[in-house]
């Protein structure tokens, strides 16, 4: 995460909604902190009704399922996913309904199947899908089954992501400019 944050440009024209596996004693701020300190985007933990704006990374929660309704973030205490809570697959899922041809699903390194089924669902539903390489990834199993699942998926080295991120969401600099992004 820190990789693709780090090369983001602060006027990303998109939220990014983040679901990372950490267990229920991991400290609430850590992450956050972490991530804050390398991007130009502004980094918090996603909170239950919170409105989805531009230029912002939410952070789902430990111990919590985080999913996207409409404009907003929901939490969820619902039984783990994959053993999972935050489950990918329940936060990419609902992106993928809420946001349809205008999701982008990513899947990184790790160590299960997590977030193969919402990849699917958001391709099924028009978005776009991007995958680390599975030959790079520091655990292969995660993107490995992300690309099973969508066989079309773009499968990126960990430095490109940003560039399609900005490449699919373009930056309000180049909208409110009018260019093409």
């Amino acid at each position: 995460m820190r990789t693709i944050l780090r090369a983001l440009p602060g006027d990303l024209d998109a939220a990014l909604v983040v679901a990372q596996h950490r267990g229920s004693d991991a400290h609430p701020s850590a992450f956050r902190t972490l991530l804050g300190a390398v991007t130009r985007l502004k980094v918090c933990d996603g909170d239950d009704k919170q409105a989805i704006d531009r230029g912002y990374v939410y952070l789902a929660p430990p111990d919590y399922h985080l999913l996207v309704e409409g404009d907003h973030l929901a939490l969820s205490v619902e039984e783990p996913v994959a053993f999972s809570r935050p489950s990918i697959d329940v936060l990419l899922e609902s992106a993928a309904e809420a946001y349809r041809e205008r999701c982008v699903g990513v899947v990184l390194t790790g160590a299960n199947d997590d977030g193969a089924r919402g990849l699917a669902r958001i391709r099924e539903l028009g978005g776009a899908t991007i995958v680390e390489d599975p030959a790079r990834a520091e655990r292969p199993e995660m993107p490995r089954a992300a690309v099973a699942a969508v066989p079309d998926a773009r499968v990126a080295q960990l430095d490109e992501i940003a560039t399609l991120l900005v490449e699919l969401c373009g930056t309000t600099t180049a909208r409110e400019s009018g260019a093409a992004s």
